[in-house]
């Protein structure tokens, strides 16, 4: 019981520090990028701290594991590098008891990934979504800018309002757009507007009331005049923009759970792979950290990491066939793979002895 205490502090202590560690880089590394879509009039820097906060749990759900697998590489690698790992085995610690041993942390951070990716984490981003699909979290349009001038496009999308209210509605809006395909110019003038958020799709679509659109072209005398009482244009959004990333990972699991979509059932089956993946890094972390005083503590972190790696590749490839329709055969594989590898590895020195006397043999 000694031993369980000890080996699971120092695994807990491990990970802990390791996971904060991990935790303010990929902090510092979303915050950068969520500064990014603020500079860009994507959003208004006074949703950028909740969205942030809201966000933590879909972090830690992806640090946690990482966080565990090198705290038990440099646990243990400790014990081997300092002979401890040698007193163990002369007390009749053998890699079977040494993996029950290692279950027990490993257990505490699986049951905390399983509540983080089924429940905390989609709560968190169905409130950031709440903000993100909120027209006010776009500066009023995501393109315009009350009372200036703004570019976009490299200069082909020039934008005006006059005015915002509070409530959102803009009034007199000014839109020039220069086509790229038959360098027609495009000017659209509008008494009011506002954003809405087409319910089925979640995109949004600037609505513009009472105005005229004049389209024409550089030294051609035809001018084509539009008088329109409402008018919707598609408010454009990069692939990898926060509104249409976030929309998945902010639906409910027990929605996933009776969902027939391809895309919602892969993210499913990740949620339900976070946790999974839990003991079966755990047991390849402990059966890669074995070393010598002479090689050091952190002899085995690179291959390692190159297996967790490729475990962390093949679990994304999974969902990538299962978000393509097919079934979750291969994210399973995957999963029975390395449990096969953990133990493959752990019983790795007995059957080097069972396979020197057949060897001599021959």
């Amino acid at each position: 019981m000694r031993i369980l205490r000890y080996l699971t502090r120092d695994i807990l202590t491990h990970t802990l520090a390791v996971s904060f560690v991990l935790f303010l880089v990929v902090f510092a590394g979303r915050f950068i990028r969520y500064l990014a879509e603020a500079a860009v009039g994507s959003l208004t820097g006074d949703v950028l701290l909740p969205i942030m906060l809201f966000k933590l749990p879909g972090f830690l759900e992806m640090i946690l594991p990482l966080g565990l697998f090198i705290g038990i590489l440099l646990s243990f690698g400790r014990l081997y590098a300092d002979s401890e790992m040698v007193v163990l085995k002369a007390c009749g610690v053998g890699p079977g008891r040494l993996a029950v041993y290692v279950m027990v942390p490993a257990l505490f951070v699986m049951l905390a990934v399983a509540v983080l990716a089924l429940y905390i984490a989609p709560e968190g981003s169905a409130r950031a979504q709440v903000l993100l699909d909120n027209p006010r979290s776009a500066e009023g349009l995501h393109m315009l800018n009350e009372g200036r001038f703004r570019k976009q496009r490299r200069g082909s999308y020039v934008t005006y309002a006059e005015r915002i209210d509070e409530s959102g509605l803009m009034h007199n809006i000014f839109v020039f757009e220069r086509s790229e395909k038959d360098g027609a110019h495009v000017a659209t003038f509008a008494r009011e507007g506002e954003i809405v958020i087409d319910e089925q799709s979640g995109r949004r679509y600037l609505e513009l009331r009472g105005g005229s659109r004049y389209r024409g072209s550089a030294g051609k005398r035809e001018l084509e005049e539009v008088t329109f009482g409402l008018y919707g244009e598609l408010i454009p959004e990069s692939r990898n923009s926060l509104r249409r990333s976030g929309k998945v990972e902010a639906v409910s699991t027990a929605a996933l759970l009776t969902s027939d979509d391809p895309k919602l059932r892969g993210a499913l089956w990740w949620r339900l792979s976070l946790p999974l993946m839990v003991p079966g890094a755990a047991l390849i972390a402990l059966a890669l950290s074995r070393t010598d005083a002479r090689k050091g503590r952190y002899a085995k972190i690179g291959p390692a990491m190159l297996v967790l790696l490729i475990y962390f590749l093949g679990l994304t490839q999974g969902r990538a066939v299962i978000e393509s329709g097919t079934g979750p055969e291969l994210l399973i594989a995957v999963h029975c793979a390395m449990g096969v590898l953990a133990a493959l590895l752990l019983n790795a020195e007995r059957l080097r002895n069972l396979i020197k006397p057949a060897y001599a043999q021959i």
